[in-house]
């Protein structure tokens, strides 16, 4: 029995155990739309504008640790989801992008809202397709589905014509989908464990690296459990933030250009970096040459091609973090030349020395009491969810603050555009969050500038009675910007001064959302805690030092260790 190419999609959907689609519709795929209004197995959360609709699918992925999904139309339709493309590949996100086209017949005749989305994506993808061929449909599907979630996760483009959405197709039966050009290697190679461990038992001065290749792995426990064993201190990307508690004694928060000083000190005096799931980012290395120069480089990673990429690598290891994780613990769990107590007898005095280092130039900032910090405001949105709400941020102030102040105990809590750095993506990505996690607290942390990017989306989050809040650190700048003008451009605000904004407070009611502001210290904690006790959406309006800036801080083009501090 045949059916059409539409209900074959959402058959194909249900068989990926998918429950939530973020989109917007549009005449190329109003048949997959009608397809979708008879399911009642499939929820679709209609965004106001694409972009949203992919750092939606991109949190929500990122929350239930499996693929998110999008549906949009053909033309601008799909040219608006090209930056929350290109965002969820640069964070190795993965999404399954469904975009309409024109019937094939029209295809390269400059048709109506025709645009080659495939050609357009195909750098920023991890795989796209064209589905030309109706019978090629079902197996395309999951096919995707497949390359998305395995190896390296990733974006992927699925572009369906609207002649193969309407053509009657079989559905065969689900077998594993196996190709022969993609075989991402899991299993680690026991020869480059065995020289891993062992330079490790020698390393005085180790330092475990860690990215967000181990919560996509999943891999956090066995990360934690070599930590603790070996006695390790471990600093963080800002995309492994939650990879290990940020309230362990051995954390030393994030690395790199706004990152702790003594994370980056520990780098720079290493004697083994061990980097896991990590891909040595210009953010965190600063002057390669200058990169942990004393230090032999461990670097476990699926992806092969990101291995001695950036930085010279001693001992490579091609392989899922978690399994690597996993069998680095069985060899010195069975290896009789290890032991706990030896482990911390041979780092005690480095961990003394990181200890001095952190007591030297902790994470901080100058209180004021007439004028609200941000960094405070992150501090008290810990302090009263308990460390336990998600946080999605914007980009730039607010992301590093959020990065350096919120401290994340766990995986999957942390939702931000790291390799892109996409202003905007915040509050679509907490809508998306919320979605995943519907009795969760959730927090977009966000700037004034990068939240009115997507601020429609007040809408979107008001349809689905969506409780999410977000907290404004507001200081009428571009605020990283205008850092950089500050420190390098002798304070010339060339155009980063918001000189004309939204009353917040007006705006949230406008949408049937809670306004609430607070302009002094003193009612920053008054402002939070009715925010989440309240049942609805609320935008919090901090009013904020002006001129506050983001520290420790690494110039460009300097060495992590020449860092500037408060």
């Amino acid at each position: 029995m045949k059916i059409t190419g539409a209900q074959a999609l959402m058959q194909c959907l249900e068989e990926q155990n998918v429950k939530v689609i973020f989109g917007f519709p549009g005449g190329a795929v109003l048949d997959i739309y009608d397809a979708l209004m008879k399911n009642d197995k499939l929820t679709h959360v209609l965004v106001r504008h694409e972009q949203a609709a992919i750092h939606a699918a991109d949190a929500y992925a990122r929350v239930i640790g499996d693929v998110g999904v999008a549906l949009v139309t053909s033309g601008p339709g799909a040219t608006n989801t090209v930056t929350g493309i290109a965002s969820a590949y640069a964070d190795s996100i993965p999404i399954v992008v469904f975009t309409g086209n024109v019937p094939t017949a029209l295809i390269g005749n400059d048709a109506f809202q025709e645009v080659d989305i495939v050609g357009i994506t195909r750098p920023c993808t991890k795989h796209n397709y064209l589905v030309k061929n109706p019978d090629e449909l079902v197996a395309t599907i999951r096919e995707a589905f497949h390359i998305a979630r395995t190896g390296r996760p990733g974006p992927v483009l699925i572009d369906l014509p609207k002649d193969v959405v309407n053509a009657m197709v079989s559905f065969p039966e689900f077998k594993p989908v196996r190709m022969r050009t993609y075989r991402p290697t899991y299993e680690p190679h026991p020869g480059q464990i065995d020289k891993a461990c062992r330079a490790i038992l020698k390393a005085k001065k180790p330092v475990l690296y860690v990215g967000g290749g181990v919560i996509a792995a999943k891999a956090h426990e066995e990360l934690t459990a070599l930590a603790h064993k070996l006695h390790i201190p471990v600093t963080m990307t800002l995309m492994g933030l939650g990879g290990f508690p940020g309230t362990d004694p051995l954390s030393m928060g994030m690395l790199g250009m706004h990152g702790t000083y003594f994370a980056n000190m520990a780098v720079a005096k290493s004697d083994l970096l061990i980097a896991v799931g990590a891909r040595f980012d210009d953010r965190v290395t600063g002057r390669v040459d200058a990169f942990a120069p004393n230090a032999k480089i461990i670097h476990i990673d699926i992806d092969p091609t990101s291995i001695g990429k950036n930085v010279k690598v001693d001992i490579p290891i091609v392989a899922d973090c978690q399994h690597a994780l996993t069998a680095m613990n069985a060899w010195f769990g069975r290896n009789e030349e290890f032991s706990e107590k030896a482990a911390l007898e041979l780092h005690a005095d480095w961990l003394d020395d990181i200890r001095a280092w952190k007591n030297k130039h902790p994470l901080g900032y100058i209180e004021e009491t007439d004028i609200i910090k941000p960094q405070f405001v992150v501090q008290k949105l810990h302090e009263l969810t308990g460390g336990n709400a998600i946080i999605s941020t914007e980009v730039g102030q607010n992301q590093m603050w959020a990065a350096q102040f919120y401290h994340f105990n766990k995986p999957r809590h942390f939702m931000t555009s790291g390799g892109l750095g996409v202003m905007g993506y915040g509050f679509p990505a907490a809508i998306g969050a919320q979605m995943a996690a519907p009795g969760r607290t959730v927090i977009d942390i966000a700037g004034d500038g990068s939240l009115q990017m997507n601020i429609q989306e007040l809408a979107t989050a008001r349809q689905y009675k969506l409780p999410v809040k977000v907290a404004i650190l507001n200081n009428s700048f571009l605020g990283m910007v205008r850092q950089w003008q500050e420190l390098f451009y002798d304070k010339q605000y060339s155009h980063t001064d918001i000189q004309v904004a939204p009353d917040f407070v007006l705006l949230a009611q406008a949408y049937g959302a809670v306004g609430l502001r607070a302009t002094k210290p003193s009612e920053v904690e008054p402002v939070i805690k009715e925010a989440l006790a309240t049942d609805n959406t609320v935008l919090m309006d901090f009013v904020i030092s002006r001129e506050e800036g983001v520290y420790p801080m690494v110039p460009a083009g300097k060495a992590t260790t020449e860092m500037l501090l408060v």
